[in-house]
């Protein structure tokens, strides 16, 4: 019975190590990140539609100037979240723009200009609208990467200049997939441990209920 008691053992330690290990990974993933993918042309050419993205979950408050940030603003885009870039948080003032023509122009934060390498084409607005907008505390000044094909900020003067509330964050996008693969490689194993310990707990029973071997002795001579 000591096999038994050793397979039960083994059984008892990796069954509910591997199912801790897969509710830890599981619960940890699903509320620390947000996996999704772009849907639209106005982050271009930072994301491409279709591509996939993985955006860690942060307050509003803790994202800079030139994140991306997922949010949520059901009056202007639905119930769908949307990527866009935060260009001005809370006390900058954005202008828009420096520069004389399209090619050249530059939107301002504080009196500097913006270097935008990321912008589509080079071309920071593109809209001809100029702006000057003094961004709230807790609010954000938000525009998409595409600047001629992304309906943000600009669009919305008359809500808060266009701002939103930090509030309204959802996640920061993030270029690391690192942390949600170890999610996933520790989800796998946390399965396998539990596989095992099913397999060695089984194995434990039917070694109890195994019938003990039957010795013949043979009678003794007198």
């Amino acid at each position: 019975m000591e096999q038994a008691r050793r397979f039960a053992v083994t059984a008892w330690v990796m069954g509910p190590l591997g199912l801790v290990l897969v509710i830890a990974s599981v619960l940890w993933l699903r509320t620390g990140f947000v996996l999704s993918s772009v849907s639209s042309e106005s982050m271009r050419p930072t994301y491409d539609v279709g591509d996939r993205i993985v955006a860690e979950r942060v307050g509003g408050d803790e994202v800079e100037r030139g994140d991306l940030v997922l949010y949520t603003a059901p009056e202007r885009y639905g119930e769908s979240a949307v990527m866009q870039r935060v260009i001005g948080v809370g006390g900058d003032r954005v202008v828009c723009c420096e520069g004389t023509d399209t090619a050249r122009e530059r939107i301002t934060v504080n009196g500097k200009p913006l270097s935008e390498p990321y912008v589509k084409g080079g071309i920071a607005d593109g809209m001809h609208r100029p702006y000057d907008v003094s961004v709230p505390e807790g609010r954000l000044f938000l525009l998409g990467d595409h600047r001629q094909n992304s309906l943000d900020s600009r669009f919305f003067e008359e809500d808060h200049a266009g701002t939103v509330p930090v509030g309204a964050v959802m996640a920061r996008v993030t270029d690391s997939h690192a942390m949600p693969l170890l999610l996933a490689a520790a989800t796998l194993l946390g399965l396998l441990l539990a596989l095992i310990g099913l397999v060695f707990g089984i194995t434990a029973r039917r070694v109890r209920r195994r019938p003990a071997t039957q010795i013949a002795l043979w009678p003794e001579r007198w």
